[in-house]
């Protein structure tokens, strides 16, 4: 995936535009989408994780854009992502061990907070 996402960049791809990840049933799919700003076309590239234990290596060292996206899908989706400097939250007070974009947080429950 690094690989694919450094070619790209290499034929001109260079904004990343989004880091997101969408959960289904039986797996975690993670979505790159970067845009060539001189031809105006975009790519999207996928990658699929599974639910048990899903990581993720970080592409910080193609685009540096990538660092809130990466700290935002570890805390909303709970998905690792290794080789990352950083692991400051976005969200000092949140760190329970729940994911709130997960299909299976239960809203409104109380949560504990970090501590």
């Amino acid at each position: 995936m690094l690989k694919k996402l450094g070619e790209l960049k290499a034929k001109g791809y260079s904004y990343l535009k989004k880091i997101t990840a969408v959960d289904y049933p039986d797996r975690f799919e993670v979505i790159y989408i970067l845009h060539n700003l001189q031809a105006n076309d975009e790519s999207i590239i996928s990658v699929k994780l599974p639910h048990d234990k899903p990581s993720i290596e970080s592409v910080i060292g193609i685009f540096k854009s990538a660092d809130w996206y990466e700290r935002e899908m570890y805390e909303m989706f709970g998905i690792e992502v290794t080789g990352r400097v950083v692991k400051r939250l976005l969200l000092e007070e949140w760190n329970s061990g729940e994911y709130p974009l997960r299909k299976d947080f239960e809203w409104g429950k109380e949560y504990k907070k970090a501590a």
